[in-house]
């Protein structure tokens, strides 16, 4: 249960609302119970004339013997000055009266918990986003993009349509119960006790089966990340599946998924399905239980009458239904928890990289960047090892090597994407777990190969790290990246959406759009990661121009795919299975006539 309570701690900033839930509940309860405590005084005044009062009651002890008192009184004196259809037109007035107060109080108490629910799974679903925002990179290489999708939607649904449901069902059927049971106690202590001792029975039974059902649904909601994942990988990957004819390979995987998302589903619908037929008919058997024990006792005749024993029937079925709301719920629950293990799993996952408790910020970049026997390893294998380098400030760092050698990751430790496994990393003789993230990554400007936008307009991907920029900044960044010209001819320019990752644009008018985005921030530090390798020759000319503008007087760390593009540099690392095997400038290496040697060569000779 442990996942249900974290889940009823979002409901607290909503007290208010519960606490008018709960009241017009008990409202809507008192109501229904009125309706039912006028049955018994009306039989008993019809079969027995006597059974009125004449005078007035007192108000002297039992609170409910008054009430019962004062109700005899008004009806026996009603029915003597009017009739017995007078009165009985009066007690059915009176139901009808009580039973529309009883659904007007049900509505406002559903009402009021309405912005409950939708405000709980709202602050869930923003704080898992949040959460996926301050997640390292390192997370997500173990997890499938669509379980993380699959638990901010169908598991959060999931928890609505369960817990959330669920906690008014905790604070309304309660009441019913509780006030019914207090009433049964005060018709007859004797067949209460014995309805208490067929309880423990009935609870068993429907706790076993939704420990069951919680088991299967969590397996259930692993198979719903399972089929996004498939689906989001092959919508991504269509043209490759396409190209190579494996749309028969790829269906297979697919229905191979959805089959076992099938069968487990089978179960928990039949495990589900199974909780309203057992309630109900536990439910009967308990009545009929009832009905047998208090009959016994009316035909005993030692003063439990019949139109007591109606009566107690009567509240006792009023128990019924909040009873089986309530078994209902434990079903829903276990259901809900198996889902908020899920979502608890990515609001708990530990996020390594955060600012230090004594953390300082970093105004600006004003000297050096120093790796200082810097080793890392993704898990076991490791990536970089004892790599000492001092990028200055205004100097160009070239990384070449082969593909794996670590470059991207020497790139990564910068910004903290990750985290050094030993040695040092510092900015500016601050070693960088001590200066604050934020002001860290303000400093740093980054432009992959794989160019990421987002499904927004031109201008809102170039304002991405400035986004109080004005539009006449945006279009400057634009010309500096030679990207102006072309946005000029889109649809509606600056303000034209591009796509999901920029579809509507081309490899080259994508890369222009990051490098503007780039030289919008401003950076004193700049990362180019291959940022020219998938570009045609045209693209390449203009990107490499943007390139060059937005690298003139910064710090920048480039890895190289063509080498020709960092001739000019004043210094090229080669890395070679993470360890630097070279360096020095473009003519010094190739008089050392080593691994960059082969590279230039192998790359003149294609």
């Amino acid at each position: 249960m442990k996942p249900f309570w974290r889940i009823v701690r979002y409901a607290f900033p909503y007290k208010g609302n519960v606490l008018l839930n709960i009241l017009f509940n008990l409202l809507a309860t008192v109501f229904s119970l009125v309706s039912i405590g006028l049955v018994v005084p009306v039989l008993e005044i019809i079969f027995d004339k006597n059974a009125g009062l004449t005078e007035a009651p007192v108000l002297e002890g039992d609170m409910l013997d008054y009430l019962k008192d004062l109700l005899y009184y008004e009806i026996g004196q009603r029915m003597a000055e009017t009739g017995q259809n007078e009165a009985l037109l009066f007690v059915s007035v009176t139901v009808v009266i009580s039973f529309f107060l009883k659904n007007l109080f049900r509505y406002l108490a559903m009402y009021f918990v309405a912005p409950m629910r939708n405000g709980v799974t709202r602050d869930i679903r923003q704080d898992l986003h949040a959460k996926i925002l301050a997640l390292p990179l390192s997370y997500f290489t173990e997890q499938r993009k669509g379980d993380i999708i699959s638990r901010m939607t169908s598991d959060l649904k999931e928890v609505e349509n369960s817990i959330l449901t669920t906690i008014e069902m905790i604070f309304r059927e309660p009441i019913m119960i509780i006030s019914s049971l207090v009433l049964l106690v005060w018709i007859s202590p004797q067949l209460t006790l014995f309805v208490f001792v067929l309880l423990p029975v009935v609870t068993f039974l429907i706790t076993r089966i939704g420990k069951s059902l919680k088991r299967s649904s969590k397996k259930a909601q692993k198979r719903v990340g399972e089929i996004l994942s498939q689906t989001e990988e092959d919508v991504s990957g269509l043209k490759v599946i396409k190209a190579f004819n494996a749309e028969a390979q790829k269906a297979t995987l697919f229905e191979k998924v959805t089959n076992n998302y099938f069968n487990i589903m089978n179960k928990v619908f039949r495990k589900n399905d199974l909780a309203s037929p057992i309630s109900e008919f536990l439910g009967v058997v308990v009545m009929a239980l009832v009905i047998w024990y208090g009959g016994g006792l009316v035909l005993s005749q030692d003063g439990f009458t019949a139109e007591k024993f109606i009566a107690y029937v009567l509240f006792f079925y009023q128990i019924i239904p909040p009873a089986k709301n309530l078994s209902k719920a434990s079903y829903k629950i276990q259901r809900g928890n198996a889902s908020s293990e899920r979502i608890l799993e990515v609001l708990d996952a530990q996020n390594p990289i955060q600012d230090a408790p004594n953390a300082v910020a970093l105004p600006s970049f004003s000297k050096a960047i120093r790796f200082e026997n810097v080793n890392f390893s993704y898990q076991e294998k490791m990536v970089l090892k004892n790599i000492n380098l001092t990028i200055e400030k205004g100097k160009m760092i070239a990384l070449v090597g082969q593909s794996g050698g670590g470059k991207s990751t020497l790139t990564s430790l910068v910004p903290r994407f990750y985290e050094v496994n030993s040695g040092r990393l510092t900015i500016d003789d601050l070693e960088v777990r001590q200066i604050k993230l934020h002001d860290l990554r303000n400093q740093l400007g980054i432009v992959t190969q794989e160019t990421l936008l987002f499904n927004e307009t031109v201008a809102y991907n170039i304002a991405l790290g400035r986004p109080q920029a004005s539009r006449e900044e945006v279009i400057a960044a634009a010309k500096i990246a030679n990207a102006h010209d072309f946005i000029e001819q889109l649809e509606n320019g600056y303000d034209t959406n591009i796509g999901d990752g920029g579809s509507k644009l081309s490899g080259g008018q994508k890369q222009r759009l990051s490098i503007a985005r780039a030289v919008l921030k401003n950076p004193p530090i700049l990362i180019l990661d291959e940022a020219t390798s998938a570009l045609d020759t045209e693209s390449e000319k203009l990107v490499q121009e943007a390139l060059y503008k937005l690298m003139k007087n910064r710090t920048s760390l480039v890895i190289a795919h063509r080498l020709s593009t960092i001739q000019h540099a004043d210094e090229i690392v080669v890395l070679h299975e993470g360890e630097i095997a070279e360096r020095g400038s473009h003519q010094e290496l190739l008089d050392q006539d080593g691994i960059y040697k082969k590279l230039v060569d192998m790359q003149s000779f294609a």
